[in-house]
């Protein structure tokens, strides 16, 4: 297969990456990866299926079995990772571009947000697994008729070949999230990217090997979910899977992985609960609210999807919401000019506005009804405006079903009792935010809303020492700090008797 030209920097593989190399899947199958701006193909990419998954995952069960990468100080593991941050960093501009173009995603976003984060996971990983810390306890017990002095150790250790699987709304942060504290840990991998966005992950993986990452450690086998991921979930030899995607998906996943018993966890979608009170700063609630759920048109598993606002302030911010929504500019995501792109597929437009056509047979009318845009430009890409209804029912398939795209709904609502048993009203409970001058209240929303997630005046303040998750049908389990790396080991008791 033909190197496909992209970036300042030459050539980019679209080729499966396994055991330090790259390579054609075994049946040479390739799909397009399309430019949702343009639906044009950028490349033609590997279609890994079961005979590369067996590939992949013997690639990283020998690396893990014999290799140097598990045996390493965990110092010696931090200055590969540190070394893979500095060389995203030294390849920002060409990464960012690659994944505004494969994924849609503005720009300024990927270039000011997504490289430096992924930058980011590498170098938080590397110093969290040289400072964490093992236990030993210490005892006196009697043991075959005498005293004995009890030491006990608690090993930390890598719990071994790792599937991990990626959405596409922010593949190279997402790749880094999860890659980071697995092989921080002294675990091999195997990851599968989501089949539209799979170009910036493969290029993570030729930065792997610069940086010093041992043949067989990372392996990426691009394909879909029936053909590379269902058997890579399935396979004995795999010991956890972290998957960031769809509920579907990831219940499938849990049920597959039940079979061999292995750790799971789960970060799926949401339908968050964005709370405006009476004495909110207004202009920090307006835009906190329209960041919240228009970032990348809505395609975020974090967006504040459904927005209570108090009665007293709610005229007064509806007026300014709206203004600074209609201001938003729906354009081509390598401009700067541009705010929203476009979503990620034909098919997912489409799935957005049979949303919103169900939405409006139901008797809800949009305050602000958004639709594909006129400008010729735009018309070959999958771009759809902001749309937001204020429906009069809760139960409605708008306020309940994960949307992802920039659809939002917009409530009117009285007491904080009111808001919080509305907020809880889904099976979903990923974040949930508040906008209050009074801390008292913000604390109360907080300790009574099901989410695993609260924002009080801000969103998405990120520090990568917190967990990340959240409850009921967003998922299973936490990332983020302590908590990946709690997943990626497995503690072993050594028991000392003397």
């Amino acid at each position: 297969m033909p190197q496909t030209p992209l970036g300042g920097d030459g050539a980019l593989e679209s080729r499966l990456y396994i055991d330090g190399a790259f390579a054609d899947a075994r049946d040479g199958a390739t799909f397009p990866t399309l430019d949702p701006a343009t639906n044009e193909t950028i490349a033609e990419v590997s279609a890994g299926g079961p005979a590369d998954v067996d590939r992949a995952v013997t690639a990283a069960r020998r690396a893990f079995d014999e290799g140097p990468w598990p045996r390493m100080t965990a110092a010696q593991r931090a200055k590969v990772l540190r070394r893979l941050g500095d060389l995203l960093i030294d390849h920002r501009e060409d990464l960012a571009r690659l994944e505004s173009r494969d994924a849609g995603k503005p720009f300024r976003e990927t270039a000011d947000r997504d490289v430096p984060r992924a930058a980011d996971n590498c170098a938080f990983f590397a110093g969290a697994i040289e400072q964490r810390e093992q236990s030993a306890f210490f005892d006196r017990k009697p043991f075959l008729g005498a005293p004995r002095e009890i030491v006990s150790i608690v090993r930390e250790e890598p719990v071994g070949v790792c599937a991990l699987l990626t959405p596409w709304n922010s593949p190279l942060m997402q790749a880094t999230w999860k890659i980071a504290p697995a092989i921080a840990a002294g675990n091999t991998c195997v990851l599968k990217p989501s089949e539209l966005t799979p170009l910036s992950t493969l290029k993570l993986a030729a930065l792997c090997g610069e940086a010093g990452v041992p043949d067989g450690v990372v392996n990426v086998v691009t394909g879909f979910g029936p053909q590379a991921g269902a058997p890579l979930v399935a396979d004995p030899r795999v010991d956890a899977v972290a998957f960031t995607g769809s509920e579907p998906t990831g219940i499938a996943i849990n049920l597959a992985a039940a079979a061999t018993l292995k750790k799971v966890t789960l970060e799926l979608g949401g339908k968050s609960a964005n709370v405006v009170c009476d004495d909110a700063d207004l202009d920090l609630a307006v835009e906190g609210s329209v960041l919240a759920m228009f970032r990348h048109s809505g395609q975020v598993c974090l967006a504040g999807t459904r927005l209570f606002v108090q009665a007293g302030i709610y005229e007064r911010f509806v007026e300014q919401f709206l203004a600074r929504v209609k201001a938003l500019r729906v354009g081509d995501p390598q401009s700067s000019e541009s705010d929203l792109g476009p979503l990620i597929s034909p098919q997912h437009r489409e799935r957005v506005e049979a949303f919103i056509a169900q939405a409006e047979a139901e008797g809800n009318s949009a305050l602000l009804r958004g639709a594909r845009p006129a400008q010729p430009a735009l018309a070959s890409g999958n771009y759809h405006e902001p749309t937001i209804f204020a429906p009069a029912r809760d139960d409605d398939r708008i306020v309940r079903e994960e949307v992802f795209g920039p659809v939002l709904t917009l409530f009117r609502f009285e007491t904080l009792d009111e808001v919080v048993a509305r907020a809880n009203a889904t099976r979903y409970g990923l974040s949930s935010y508040i906008w209050t001058r009074d801390i008292a209240t913000g604390m109360r929303f907080a300790e009574r809303v099901r989410a695993g997630m609260c924002w009080i005046n801000g969103y998405f303040l990120r520090d990568l020492r917190q967990p990340f998750g959240g409850r009921g049908h967003s998922g299973l389990g936490r990332e983020g700090g302590r908590w990946s790396l709690d997943f990626f080991t497995e503690p072993k008791l050594v028991c000392i008797a003397y």
